[in-house]
């Protein structure tokens, strides 16, 4: 039990506070450097199950999702590169309304009101997930865990981790990835 709490404190530590893949850590967040990693399809693991509530206070579940690609963004209002990458990822989302589902998970803002703001400021579409002390995060565990902000995580129609990206993704890079692991790439 001790050796549980320690690792769940360790890597909570590495999620929130970052450690590789990172290029910046000023204003108090680690950004990413771009990288991408991508996971052949018989070599992908299971997604975990996120759950929780939304801004609007709803319940929701991965487990509601069947058929379609799901991209996962960390993301945190106080965030710049954040600030930067959300007009990128509404395009993305609505490009691939189709084939995928965007949602975000909020880390780190001290209220739903930041959030909510940021949600409203930038038009977002889809689902976001109020994550606070990242609890979500710990569940990608070693997969391919979110540890910069923003990252993106894309499981397949299968829920499996397909494709992770360390900081700012573009609206063309997250469209083309979307497209390649719908096509069972």
């Amino acid at each position: 039990m001790t050796r549980t709490i320690v690792a769940l404190a360790a890597a909570l530590t590495l999620l929130l506070g970052g450690c590789t893949g990172s290029t910046s850590s000023e204003g108090g967040y680690i950004s990413g450097d771009g990288s991408i990693t991508r996971v052949a399809p018989d070599q992908r693991r299971e997604a975990p199950v996120i759950d929780g509530t939304l801004l609007d206070g709803k319940p929701w579940s991965s487990t509601s999702v069947q058929g379609k690609v799901i991209v996962y963004n960390v993301w945190g209002s106080w965030c710049p590169p954040c600030q930067h990458e959300a007009p990128a990822l509404v395009r993305a989302a609505n490009r691939t309304t189709d084939t995928a589902l965007f949602v975000g998970l909020n880390t780190r803002d001290a209220g739903k009101a930041q959030a909510e703001a940021f949600v409203r400021n930038y038009a977002v579409p889809y689902p976001n997930l109020f994550d606070p002390d990242g609890r979500l995060l710990l569940r990608f565990g070693n997969q391919l865990s979110p540890n910069s902000i923003p990252s993106t995580v894309v499981v397949d129609t299968q829920g499996r981790i397909a494709a992770r990206v360390l900081g700012e993704a573009t609206e063309a890079l997250l469209v083309a990835l979307i497209e390649e692991v719908a096509a069972g790439n």
